[in-house]
């Protein structure tokens, strides 16, 4: 019977690369938390990040480890969604009409939202309301454009995504996602967004579908 060598695997740090992506997640959750309740209360103008990392019982240099800025820590509670929303526009099957995987793709980002109902109406609320947030927002929003235009110059067979067609259908997909986050956030959550998100794309279905041809 032949024994296999035994082989030594660099196993050793993975339980430390674990721990340490958890303490950050816990670190940053906790910053964002605590930044979400000043902002609320106070208005986020009126909240210094001394007064963030104060309140976390943290030191504002713990808080630059993890945050740019005050803005980041609102906008990146939205950072993952435009990649999240590409990745799902590439999982739709070819054969999809370019409104029906528009429309999955909006729908996976704002189901994602509504999956964190309570803290996903703050961070709207506050983008939505403050000018210096709603310009990062917007500046997210665009290369948000860019990258549903390049999948979408894909599905098309278009030799570039700064074609008409593919930015024309990526922006309208995008402002149908603001206008659903707006209505949601103006109704308290008491609608469905989801279904706001279907409503919206039935509207708008025959101009995609049109710039898809």
């Amino acid at each position: 019977m032949t024994t296999r060598p035994v082989t030594t695997r660099p196993e050793s740090t993975r339980p430390e690369s674990t721990l340490a992506e958890r303490k950050r997640r816990l670190v940053s959750g906790e910053l964002t938390e605590t930044a979400l309740q000043l902002f609320v209360q106070q208005g986020f103008d009126a909240v210094t990040v001394d007064e963030i990392a104060a309140a976390a019982g943290m030191s504002k240099r713990t808080f630059f480890r993890y945050f740019a800025s005050k803005e980041d820590v609102v906008v990146q509670f939205l950072a993952d969604l435009g990649a999240g929303m590409r990745a799902e526009l590439a999982a739709r099957p070819p054969e999809e009409s370019t409104a029906t995987a528009l429309q999955h793709a909006v729908r996976s980002c704002v189901d994602a939202c509504a999956g964190h109902a309570d803290k996903a109406l703050r961070v709207v609320r506050l983008i939505l309301g403050t000018p210096s947030l709603h310009a990062r927002f917007l500046e997210r929003q665009a290369q948000w454009r860019d990258d549903l235009a390049a999948e979408l110059a894909i599905r098309l067979a278009l030799p570039s995504p700064t074609a008409l067609h593919p930015r024309l259908a990526a922006g309208l997909a995008l402002t149908v996602f603001e206008v659903v986050l707006q209505l949601w956030s103006d109704g308290d959550g008491a609608e469905d967004p989801s279904a706001l998100t279907a409503r919206a794309f039935a509207a708008v279905a025959p101009a995609l579908d049109a710039v898809g041809r």
